[in-house]
């Protein structure tokens, strides 16, 4: 099991900044990806970035440009640079812990924090 405690969401102007932090703990295979997730109320849960332990990255188009997914693999933390932020940016971000079994055709355990809202004014 996977244990997830995310920090450094708030509320901040637009065009201000904001850095997220998620440290996991307890079984963390060799081949993971961790990441960030966000949810407005009503909408879909929708991928922000994710980053392998690999450092390979995977961002949405919406983040391109102003976000920067990091990790240290050595405390098993993921953070999330935010930049240029926008009320679009509003809503509650998760963060992702996913564990691999080998290659990323076998996932073995997916994980979920319990979210930290960011809220961008106008």
């Amino acid at each position: 099991q996977v244990q997830l405690v995310e920090s450094g969401g708030g509320l901040v102007q637009t065009g201000g900044s904001l850095r997220l932090s998620c440290a996991a703990s307890g079984s963390i295979n060799s081949l993971n990806t961790m990441g960030w997730y966000r949810q407005a109320p009503g909408k879909q849960r929708e991928l922000v970035a994710s980053m392998a332990n690999s450092g390979t990255t995977n961002y949405a188009d919406s983040a391109k440009g102003r976000f920067t997914i990091s990790r240290d693999n050595a405390k098993n933390t993921v953070y999330l640079q935010m930049n240029s932020l926008k009320p679009e940016d509003t809503a509650v971000y998760y963060c992702n812990h996913r564990n691999w079994g080998g290659s990323y055709l076998i996932l073995a355990g997916d994980y979920w924090g319990q979210g930290t809202q960011v809220t961008v004014s106008s």
